[in-house]
């Protein structure tokens, strides 16, 4: 059974998040989960509590033992772009993009 979930507007840029994301994609749950605890970027502590949480509904909801799981698929979409801006020299205004990412991880069991 795949189980899927997401975490909406993560507030790291979806170019930081995909690096974490590619090291992840394809391993077992345990694997990734013991790769993203030795990570110093906070996106890795992002990732882990998604792929945490999708190895513990695939458990309650579905009864799959969680030494099973794999991960089929792992993506950080963009998400909402906060728009701000700064002044300045002459009279001009430059914008300031505060980028947020969406999760999406899929597990099933191997």
């Amino acid at each position: 059974m795949k189980v899927k979930v997401v975490a909406k507007d993560i507030g790291m840029p979806p170019r930081k998040v995909r690096l974490i994301v590619n090291l992840v994609r394809g391993k077992k749950v345990s694997d990734a989960l013991a790769t993203l605890s030795f990570m110093p970027s906070p996106a890795a502590r992002a990732v882990a509590k998604v792929v945490k949480s999708a190895a513990a509904n695939a458990e309650n909801n579905y009864q799959t033992p969680s030494g099973d799981l794999r991960i089929v698929a792992i993506n950080a979409d963009e998400g909402r772009t906060l728009k701000r801006f700064r002044p300045q020299a002459r009279g001009r205004i430059s914008p300031i993009l505060k980028r947020s990412s969406h999760v999406t991880v899929l597990v099933e069991e191997a």
